[in-house]
């Protein structure tokens, strides 16, 4: 079966995923003589970089989320399904998706990427909480809070502490983030909402198998980074690796184990490429794409942003996966497309690092970028407005500002509700 599109005569762009990358391309292609699809398996862009500010009460769903088809509505050769496409058949050049079939004269993969367990038991890794989209982050906001509630109604001291510990696998940018939003609210916020509750006793873990966290930084800031998370009051263990957890207590390399009913995974992610391509295509779950971001073999099939692997001397192991490199990818591949039906010469990318940073918490961050370094207030700010900056549509922008302005004068996160009860598998 066919999915129903408008018929044309135009050639088609497909783009699968809504995410930085697809929609980059889709914009910049909106004024031109070519069909724009648009493919996601939701009907929304989720702003990843502040999921964790959903998880922990921060922000509601809706103000890191845009709806894709609103964004289409400025693009009138542009047409949006929601879908989840099941393999591409490179031959034909069809996508099979679960809703029908659709031709393409140029494909984008953009399918970002998903959690990376690595070699961790997969029993034991459906039991720990992502962080990845945001019905993972609104499911492990209800699991935190049901887990206090519990903590409330039982006189098992053990077990009361063991519902209140929270352990973070991971000391990258969202796990020291999440580390830092999660101090924070036991110092400030949880003490009010739960004051029968002695947290005193809540032991926030921070699990990092390298030497320092923000592993990517400049030593200098990741010795920032640690101390702004111990002055939260986190437990950090470096050189530290989780091997196992049964749903009560994690077990470390070093042979000590550690109770919590609340593991968050955040140790890594890994491409998402999509079924249909020769295995010499992908490497390291990434999709290998040449300079000008096609994917190698095929003229007419690009891959952008965290699923493609473009190995150039200064990345040997592929580009960072994070969303500047997904929308200058975009960029170019858009340019291209244009160039080429112009008869132009395509350009190869190059990828112009603006810098990285990471907030641990109210007035703590670090920041690195041009060989510029700085941590503490400024960096903070830094971070705020260019986040508010990135995020897509105007509301958004606006609902988060004034969200974090009332939270730094209130001390408050308004949002801790319990919408949607998650029970986790066993």
């Amino acid at each position: 079966m066919d999915l129903k599109i408008p018929a044309t005569t135009q050639k088609r762009i497909v783009i699968i995923g809504g995410g930085f990358g697809g929609i980059e391309i889709a914009k910049r292609l909106k004024r031109e003589n070519l069909q724009v699809v648009l493919i996601d398996k939701h009907n929304y862009h989720t702003f990843q970089p502040l999921l964790y500010q959903v998880a922990t009460g921060g922000l509601e769903p809706g103000s890191i989320a845009y709806p894709l088809r609103k964004l289409m509505q400025d693009i009138p050769n542009g047409v949006f399904r929601m879908a989840e496409v099941k393999n591409v058949d490179t031959a034909m050049q069809k996508i099979h998706t679960d809703i029908g079939d659709l031709h393409y004269d140029f494909l984008i993969i953009a399918t970002g990427s998903t959690t990376n367990f690595f070699k961790f038991p997969k029993e034991a890794s459906t039991k720990m909480m992502q962080m990845k989209d945001i019905p993972q982050a609104l499911d492990l906001r209800s699991f935190i809070l049901e887990n206090f509630e519990k903590a409330l109604i039982t006189f098992d001291e053990e077990l009361k502490e063991e519902l209140i510990n929270i352990a973070i696998v991971g000391g990258g940018p969202t796990g020291v983030e999440l580390a830092g939003a999660i101090g924070e609210m036991r110092k400030t916020i949880l003490p009010k909402d739960y004051p029968e509750l002695d947290f005193s006793k809540m032991q926030i873990h921070l699990f990092e198998s390298g030497d320092r966290l923000l592993g990517a930084m400049h030593p200098e800031n990741s010795a920032k980074s640690l101390k702004y998370v111990k002055d939260f009051g986190v437990n950090v263990w470096l050189n530290t690796i989780v091997t196992d957890y049964d749903g009560n207590q994690i077990f470390l390399n070093n042979g000590k184990t550690v109770r919590t009913d609340t593991v968050i995974w955040t140790a890594g992610v890994k491409g998402n490429p999509i079924n249909g391509f020769v295995a010499e295509a992908i490497v390291n779950n990434r999709i290998a794409i040449d300079e000008h971001c096609r994917v190698k073999g095929y003229e007419n099939i690009f891959a952008i942003g965290d699923v493609a692997m473009l190995v150039q001397e200064k990345y040997p192991k592929g580009h960072p996966m994070v969303a500047p490199v997904a929308i200058q990818q975009g960029e170019l591949v858009a340019k291209n497309i244009i160039r080429r039906s112009k008869g132009k010469e395509v350009k190869p990318f190059k990828y112009f690092d603006k810098g990285i940073m990471a907030t641990v918490g109210r007035n703590k961050a670090v920041l690195e970028s041009n060989g510029i370094r700085m941590g503490g207030f400024i960096a903070w700010l830094a971070w705020l407005f260019v986040h508010v900056l990135t995020l897509i549509g105007f509301r958004n922008k606006i609902v988060v500002t004034l969200g974090w302005i009332y939270n730094y004068f209130t001390y408050d996160r308004t949002l801790r509700l319990i919408i949607r009860p998650f029970k986790r598998k066993e």
